[in-house]
């Protein structure tokens, strides 16, 4: 029987809030399979309820891409309309209605594991005498940022800024890189010298670094030295705790941010070998789940680490 408005006339039936639910999962996750993984549902599923939702509306709503769709104006209208009631909703439905008694979720936290360990647990250490739980998982930063959008984690912090327009990131400190090198290696190259004759004055000088590719000595050379970076490790650990650890024990030299060997230059662990007017610098971003808010935990969380990486 169709629905009729309090006039008596025909008119068109409310919309099925499922479907708005999906909508709303695909709008943030940026994919059709990353929103199945959020609600639990097939991807055939998913597929279906949005084109319910289309043939309803009478308009597009996503775009096909290579890496999963893109929202059109129409649907990024919807979601503005829609977002914050189902947030609303879900927040009471996901916690057993009003005045439930209930100890807030864990806040997983995601990001490269030197940030974490030596910046992130620091600053954020305090917040479990207020009830903060926190997990956090380390990797690489765009396989982290897939997990966001897949509803994985509540928080990024992430080397690079999050393309398109499914995550909310700010900048949260900025990295400065340093070329350094253990005591021995830093007297048998000779001070100053690298000031004077540029990237030659390393030649024979072990590199050590955290992937075959060089990534971080690559970005230096090619912006203080104005030179393409050529040679191989002589070695590789996936964690620049352990490049530092290589370079103070004498493997060589190495690129690392500044923040993470602040010790062991004050110490004379390790020398720098260069002091640019520009050294490189990466701005290192926070980027959040949409629809996280329902969480106060992950709110206070994230104002934590931005009042903390100032004084990164």
């Amino acid at each position: 029987m169709p629905h009729r408005d309090s006039d008596g006339t025909p008119s068109a039936a409310p919309l099925d809030l499922s479907l708005l639910r999906t909508f709303l999962a695909v709008h943030r996750a940026g994919s059709f399979t990353a929103a199945a993984r959020m609600l639990g549902l097939s991807q055939p599923t998913v597929t279906t309820q949005i084109r319910s939702l289309e043939d309803r509306l009478g308009r597009e709503l996503f775009e096909r891409v290579p890496r999963g769709v893109v929202s059109t104006p129409v649907a990024e209208e919807l979601a503005a309309r829609v977002s914050a009631p189902l947030d609303t909703l879900a927040a009471v439905t996901d916690r057993g209605g009003f005045g439930a008694d209930v100890v807030a979720d864990p806040v997983h936290v995601a990001g490269p594991a030197e940030l974490l360990c030596t910046r992130v647990l620091p600053a954020l250490a305090p917040l479990t005498g207020q009830g903060v739980r926190l997990r956090m998982t380390t990797g690489l930063t765009d396989g982290l940022l897939e997990g966001l959008r897949g509803g994985h984690f509540d928080l990024v912090v992430s080397t690079s800024r999050p393309r398109g327009r499914t995550l909310r990131a700010v900048p949260l400190a900025d990295e400065e890189f340093v070329l350094v090198a253990g005591p021995e290696w830093a007297a048998r190259i000779g001070p100053d010298r690298v000031a004077a004759e540029g990237p030659a004055a390393l030649h024979g000088v072990p590199m050590v670094t955290y992937a075959e590719d060089l990534p971080i000595a690559r970005r230096y050379w090619r912006h203080v030295f104005g030179v393409r970076l050529t040679g191989r490790a002589a070695i590789t650990v996936p964690d620049l705790r352990g490049v530092l650890a290589a370079v103070v024990a004498g493997a060589g030299m190495s690129v690392l941010p500044r923040y993470l060997c602040l010790d062991e230059l004050a110490s004379g662990a390790v020398v720098p070998l260069l002091a640019p007017e520009d050294p490189p610098i990466n701005t290192v971003h926070l980027a959040r789940r949409p629809g996280a808010a329902d969480n106060p935990h992950v709110s206070l969380v994230a104002e934590r680490l931005l009042a903390a990486g100032r004084t990164w």
